[in-house]
């Protein structure tokens, strides 16, 4: 029998419900210089009349419980940031400066060493400055060994460098680049599926950090500006994040990998749900990190060699606001 998301404990639809609800009460908090608010993959504040400051925020979701149950801490940190950051580059942004919030029942000086040190690998790696958080120690709301993780970044990125999808165009090319296994995504229904797992392993495996892609997305930003029409981080809802690039279009995928291309321990967990190809994909990023809307399907495959891209399918025009196979 197929395990769902929503059989995990997770119900997307009412999530998106409850985007739906709290909008108006968001929105009325807006002045003119917010250019982009709720909705987006990352924020848009605008400074002056060339420059815009993006923000973004996440988590890492129940993978905490994996690192918390293999008692390994050290690089849950850099999932933290690549959610974060891998969101903020989708506007064309560079990463500035980033600071986090680690909440536990009982503060451990060494798990929270461990944690810290991976942010800073992190923000490292995204060539941000760590420049503030939040450690709040709160007995009663977290049980022994326990502790939760959110984070927020800011950028800039200037008029002509800003992406906002409005240049994608019916026959454009969708590149994909591969991701480091499931991220920070779906990991309720990841441990659904290991709950009678007796070995570490897999557990170990599904541990793999985030790949954050920052420096290798502003290099080809920076190469191909007028070429990259909109990129898109995929996470939670799989391909669906495709659409938000622009949704005037429909986004047709003709060259999803196959499940023995799948990194890091992916194929036996999809294949352990008994989900069909269509579900997986909505609910798992199924290998794709990253995908970039480009007019130069091949020059950007070229430059982005090193991380595997490969061309994922076409914009359209048909079943516009949706991504299909």
């Amino acid at each position: 029998m197929a395990i769902s998301y929503q059989d995990s404990g997770v119900d997307i639809t009412k999530g998106d419900l409850f985007i739906e609800k709290i909008k108006p009460m968001i929105q009325s908090t807006y002045n003119e210089q917010v250019y982009k608010g709720v909705g987006g993959f990352a924020a848009l504040y605008q400074m002056d009349e060339e420059r815009f400051l993006a923000s973004a925020t996440d988590g890492v979701g129940t993978k905490l419980k994996l690192a918390q149950q293999l008692d390994k801490h050290d690089t849950i940190g850099i999932d933290l940031v690549a959610m974060c950051a891998n969101d903020l580059i989708c506007t064309g942004a560079r990463p500035l400066f980033f600071l986090d919030y680690l909440a536990s029942g009982n503060l451990n000086l060494e798990t929270n060493s461990n944690i810290i040190k991976g942010i800073v690998e992190g923000c490292k790696q995204s060539s941000m400055a760590l420049i503030g958080g939040e450690t709040a120690e709160m007995p009663g709301m977290y049980q022994d060994g326990e502790y939760d993780l959110a984070g927020f970044c800011v950028g800039e990125v200037y008029k002509d460098k800003l992406l906002t999808g409005e240049t994608v165009k019916e026959g454009d090319s969708i590149v994909a680049i591969k991701s480091s296994g499931f991220h920070s995504n779906g990991y309720s229904l990841v441990r659904k599926v290991l709950e009678k797992e007796s070995s570490n392993e897999l557990k170990e495996i599904l541990l793999t950090p985030t790949k954050i892609y920052v420096k290798e997305i502003l290099s080809l930003l920076n190469k191909f500006s007028k070429n990259i029409k909109g990129i898109a981080n995929i996470t939670g809802s799989g391909i669906d994040n495709i659409s938000r690039i622009n949704k005037n279009f429909g986004y047709h995928i003709s060259n999803p990998l196959l499940p023995n291309q799948l990194p890091n321990g992916m194929s036996e967990i999809c294949e352990r749900t008994g989900l069909n190809s269509e579900e997986l994909h909505r609910t798992f990023n199924m290998g794709i990190g990253m995908v970039i809307i480009t007019d130069r399907p091949n020059e950007v495959c070229q430059h982005l060699a090193e991380l595997k891209p490969w061309f994922l399918g076409k914009v359209t025009l048909d079943n516009a606001s949706q991504c299909y196979f």
